[in-house]
């Protein structure tokens, strides 16, 4: 943008310049009205062609500037599609590493709580047979 507006400036001063100083070239110049009519023909046509070169030139680094940074914009978002896809991607891997971790912590606990609810229960058998045994015990002797 910065550019732009020096190679905008320096284009308006170099118009003006030329201009300038071939009016005064051309005034100063002993010559007839003819003549000096044709030489500021002569000269404008110059001024003229200098400026549609120049012209032309910057539009054409106007172009390139543009394309280039189209280009710059697509690499910019094809990199960070990439990056989304690749977070999306790890997060959907921690979250299945998450789930299998989950269930067969479950399963551990499940198992564990089954084990140990049937040794509360032999144990529980195991005393309650064992009292029905004393009292037998004692209601025989």
């Amino acid at each position: 943008m910065e550019d732009n507006k020096m190679a905008k400036g320096l284009m308006v001063g170099f118009l003006a310049g030329s201009a300038i100083g071939a009016a005064i070239a051309l005034l100063y110049a002993p010559k007839s009205g003819k003549e000096l009519r044709a030489d500021i023909r002569q000269k404008k046509d110059e001024i003229i062609d200098d400026a549609s070169e120049y012209w032309e030139v910057t539009r054409s680094k106007a172009n390139d500037y543009m394309n280039e940074a189209k280009v710059k914009a697509q690499d910019v978002i094809s990199q960070a599609k990439q990056r989304a896809s690749s977070l999306i991607d790890d997060a959907n891997r921690i979250l299945n590493d998450a789930k299998l971790k989950a269930s067969t912590t479950l399963e551990q606990t499940k198992e564990k709580i089954t084990t140990e609810t049937q040794h509360i229960k032999d144990a529980v058998k195991a005393g309650v047979d064992a009292y029905k045994e004393e009292k037998t015990k004692q209601q025989q002797a």
